[in-house]
């Protein structure tokens, strides 16, 4: 099997194991479909222009999102294709350093042109005297999902340690992040001291992608249907007492940044739930309708998941120039229209792929840089975003993005020496 991520630019149908990629596919578009649910930009019947989140404001919001949480299960994904991609580099004679070095330009290149777009708009927002107010409540909705691109990149270039570590011994290293992650929930819940949280950027989401580490050993697969029944029923049931009697909040959403315990769960619960759906989603994309869907959306898919909300948030606006176009959110005829609406967004995102879209593609590289350098590269491409998260997006977080993420992107674009053939048949 071959890797499946995020920020793959391509997909080669014949090498790969399918039903990972129509799952990384499905986690990203539900996000999406989240997302659009959670804008709502209209008029109120007194005329008055409305910004909301229609989807937080609904009874059954919270339980949802113990099945809408999807990310859990994209790094276990990411963490399958994580160590695939490592054993074929390790094989291939690849160093530590050519692996980050890929998987962080594959991060900063999408990136880059996203920041650069945000330094124009919310600078030129400011020039001409759009209301304080109303801009920043729309700069950090459109921030929002960067939290993605400090995790992930932090994930990635800690592959090559976890690698060696869960060869070493696995049982073990669930034990260390596990222990790590409830130590961290404790102090942060105990003290009240939230900032405490963010180290478990480290030990629940490594805790997440060392799951997909172990599904990529077939850990899953030699597991009989009703234990993995079992083992998901038993994930998901350590949510009640978690968010009952715990100090964790029953939305998922809200135990996402920074990440908690409920998360890991989540985690186990769907690596077991795919594993269960694997025949049908195999049988799924035998047919070449799937198989071209896949296609399509998977090469894009870094496109999409970081555009999105702001294509969201653009058509909203348009959307209030055309009579009849933007219904007051959450009435009926909102939630009506969002069908048409997503596919609206997605027919522009399409669009907007061809501009950005190359950014996702592999460029040419010279040699890797020392490993000071691309060490360096990962730490300016974990900055901007973790920013982003603490503190929301803003103008500065924004330039901040764009100058890291350019550098990064020099750095480790062609380095000063000889063109060695490993390199060069990347």
């Amino acid at each position: 099997m071959s890797s499946v991520s995020l920020t793959t630019s391509s997909i080669d149908l014949s090498k790969r194991d399918l039903t990972l990629d129509i799952a990384r596919v499905f986690c990203v578009l539900l996000v999406v479909i989240i997302h659009l649910l959670m804008v709502g930009v209209g008029f109120a019947s007194g005329g008055q222009l409305v910004v909301s989140r229609p989807l937080e404001q609904q009874w059954w919001f919270a339980p949802v999102t113990w099945i809408g949480q999807i990310m859990p299960l994209f790094f276990v994904v990411g963490g399958f294709a994580s160590l695939t991609a490592w054993r074929s580099s390790r094989r291939r004679g690849r160093t530590a350093s050519d692996f980050v070095r890929t998987r962080v330009l594959r991060l900063a290149q999408p990136a880059l042109p996203l920041f650069l777009f945000y330094v124009v708009v919310i600078g030129g927002a400011r020039l001409i005297g759009i209301d304080p107010t109303l801009l920043d409540t729309v700069v950090v909705g459109a921030g929002s999902p960067l939290w993605f691109l400090a995790a992930y990149g932090l994930c990635q270039a800690l592959v090559p340690t976890m690698a060696r570590w869960h060869a070493r011994s696995p049982r073990l290293t669930l034990v260390v992040l596990l222990a790590g992650a409830v130590v961290v929930d404790a102090l942060r819940y105990s003290s009240g001291i939230d900032a405490i949280g963010l180290l478990n950027l480290f030990f629940v989401w490594l805790l997440v992608q060392q799951l997909g580490f172990w599904y990529a050993d077939g850990w899953f697969d030699r597991r009989a249907w009703w234990q993995l029944v079992l083992l998901a029923a038993g994930a998901y049931a350590t949510l009640f007492p978690l968010t009952g009697w715990g100090p964790y909040s029953n939305d998922m959403l809200t135990n996402l940044n920074p990440p908690t315990l409920p998360l890991v769960a989540l985690a186990l619960g769907q690596a077991c739930i795919l594993r269960l759906f694997r025949p049908l989603l195999a049988a799924l994309m035998n047919t070449h309708a799937a198989r071209a869907f896949v296609f399509v959306v998977g090469s894009r898919l870094m496109t999409i998941y970081l555009w999105h909300l702001p294509v969201i948030i653009m058509l909203s606006g348009i959307a209030l120039l055309i009579p009849g176009a933007s219904p007051a959110p959450a009435s009926p005829s909102w939630w009506w229209s969002r069908p048409l609406f997503f596919v609206i967004v997605m027919a522009a995102l399409f669009g907007l792929s061809f501009l950005v879209g190359r950014f996702e593609k592999p460029r040419e590289v010279g040699p890797t840089p020392p490993a000071r350098i691309v060490a360096l590269a990962a730490v300016l491409t974990f900055v901007p975003a973790f920013c982003v998260m603490e503190f929301f997006l803003d103008l500065p977080f924004a330039i901040l993005g764009a100058v890291f993420y350019a550098f990064a992107v020099l750095l480790l674009g062609r380095w000063p020496g000889q063109l060695n053939p490993q390199t060069a048949a990347r």
